[in-house]
């Protein structure tokens, strides 16, 4: 299975999007938007803010794994 490392986020607040590259091998709990520096974190039951805002779940997720190590 072939693991696509970009995503779009899109912020929540303001509805800016932007493409991040994520981790390979981590979560990302955090992320600051662009263009309003509202600080994102994951929704309750996400376990980082690519899978809570982005395009694309997490690469963990991706693998079919449950949850980033």
């Amino acid at each position: 299975m072939q693991v696509n490392l970009n995503s779009t986020l899109t912020c929540p607040h303001c509805g800016h999007e932007k493409t991040e590259e994520m981790p390979s091998d981590s979560c990302q709990w955090f992320y600051d938007c662009t263009n309003c520096a509202a600080v994102l974190k994951p929704l309750q039951g996400d376990c980082c803010v690519f899978c809570s805002y982005g395009t694309r779940p997490c690469p963990p997720i991706q693998k079919g794994d449950t949850c980033c190590s």
